[in-house]
């Protein structure tokens, strides 16, 4: 398909009224004007069209946006490989890119800068996150990495693009993004390239997850993997698990549940590796939560935690994005399983956070 023919490309003809229009009320609302035409990112200017609408009706028109644009994703520069940088590593790609003075910086205000200079040389970026849908109807793709925390580096997507492609919060939304101009705040998703890793238009169609089937577990999960390791042979032979079937351990504390959950999502890393698995962690130390990220490790597998100094409507936003993206992914006909650690706080967190009825 041509880029012409591309449907992930806004190429509705404009009305010059309605863009004096949405100027006109732009100057006199406190909100901001963004991509195709929203109110939320940058600050209104004269009647003229964003860059993001500029770059994509030059790419509509098989043009290019100055001398080094770059269109094949494969060689534009990756929001995600920035995220997954350490700090030396980010310092050191600061230096090289002469940013000047960053002593100080934070992690992520470090990564925002670097991309604004990236694009510079690289053309358009090339972004990729969750996407969490607002209140307010648009959205932001945030990256796990992070563990859902909103932070300088996450990307705008207006609300005519979830309308288009039915998107919904959980999604995995990548494609490619333009840098936020001096006065804006975010990065802006250009064009939807995929969603959850196949064509954004197979999601308009598909059927939600509480429309599907449930049914008793037939397919078991083999949770032997390493000699060294009997729990999970136990486990084998005393209390088998399959797919689609809820588990729960109750255990004293100190008792080593926690080392049976990782030694359990090491085994279906291991033995099923078409498998995602999320660790769940809610109202656990720091340190616990490193130990989890340096054991259960692999291409499909994230580990997400709200740890105790957060506030409790953080832990309850965490297990919210947490399902929801499982939910989503299962609509794709993939496996997931979740491991979380523990439901006892977190139901704790519900009953703090939910109003009293009575």
């Amino acid at each position: 398909m041509s880029e012409k023919q591309n449907p992930n490309i806004d190429d509705s003809p404009v009305d010059e009224q309605d863009v004096s229009a949405a100027n006109a009320a732009a100057r006199s609302s406190p909100q901001f004007q963004d991509t195709d035409g929203e109110f939320i990112n940058n600050r209104p200017g004269p009647d003229t069209l964003s860059l993001a609408e500029q770059i994509s009706r030059e790419l509509d028109k098989g043009e290019k946006v100055g001398d080094q644009l770059v269109t094949d994703p494969s060689e534009q520069t990756r929001l995600i490989e920035l995220q997954k940088m350490s700090m030396p590593e980010l310092l050191m790609a600061a230096e090289v890119a002469e940013l000047g003075d960053v002593a100080g910086v934070k992690r992520q205000e470090l990564i925002f800068r670097i991309l604004k200079n990236l694009v510079k040389t690289s053309g358009l970026m090339y972004g990729e996150g969750t996407l969490e849908i607002l209140p307010d109807g648009f959205g932001f793709l945030r990256s796990p990495d992070y563990h859902y925390l909103s932070c300088p580096d996450d990307i705008y997507v207006s609300p005519s693009q979830i309308r288009r492609f039915n998107l919904r919060t959980g999604v995995t939304v990548a494609g490619q993004i333009r840098p936020p101009k001096e006065n804006e705040r975010y990065f802006a998703l250009l064009r939807v390239e995929t969603v959850n890793r196949v064509d954004p238009n197979e999601n308009i169609s598909r059927v939600h997850f509480d429309d599907l089937t449930p049914l008793h577990p037939y397919q078991r999960i083999v949770l032997e993997h390493d000699s060294t390791e009997v729990c999970t042979r136990i486990v084998d032979m005393i209390t088998p698990i399959g797919f689609g079937q809820r588990g729960l351990i109750v255990s004293p504390p100190r008792a080593g549940k926690t080392i049976l959950l990782q030694q359990m999502a090491r085994a279906v890393l291991k033995n099923y590796p078409e498998t995602y698995v999320i660790m769940l962690l809610i109202d656990e130390r720091p340190e616990e939560v490193t130990d989890m990220e340096r054991e259960v490790r692999g291409p499909n597998c994230e580990v997400i935690s709200s740890t105790f100094d957060e506030s409790p409507a953080r832990h309850v936003h965490v297990s919210e994005m947490v399902i929801e993206k499982a939910k989503r992914m299962v609509e794709c006909g993939m496996d997931v399983m979740i491991f979380m650690d523990s439901i006892t706080r977190l139901a704790r967190v519900w009953n703090t956070e939910c109003e009293p009825s009575g």
